[in-house]
């Protein structure tokens, strides 16, 4: 019994992903804003340029994540203040 409307699991979303920009946010409360390069069953990630938050913008080449401490993803963001 279809309604028309599709339905997307959340790591559908997640692959969906690659290649374009993601806001991270961990547990921690520290945010990562980078282009998503790849991700695991885990939902471990590795962003490319990655920027965490902070006192100091630093960017950061290669950058793993891992999804033990990733509190939220915000698909296509390029942070708070974008």
């Amino acid at each position: 019994m279809s309604d028309g409307s599709s339905t997307i699991l959340p790591l559908e979303l997640v692959d969906r992903c690659i290649g374009s920009s993601i806001w991270v946010v961990m547990k921690s409360q520290r945010e990562f804003v980078g282009t998503l390069l790849g991700f695991d069953d885990y939902v471990n990630m590795v962003l490319e340029n990655g920027t965490p938050d902070g006192y100091k913008k630093t960017k950061l080449s290669k950058t793993l994540l891992n999804g033990n401490n990733i509190c939220a993803l915000v698909p296509g963001s390029q942070g708070p203040e974008a």
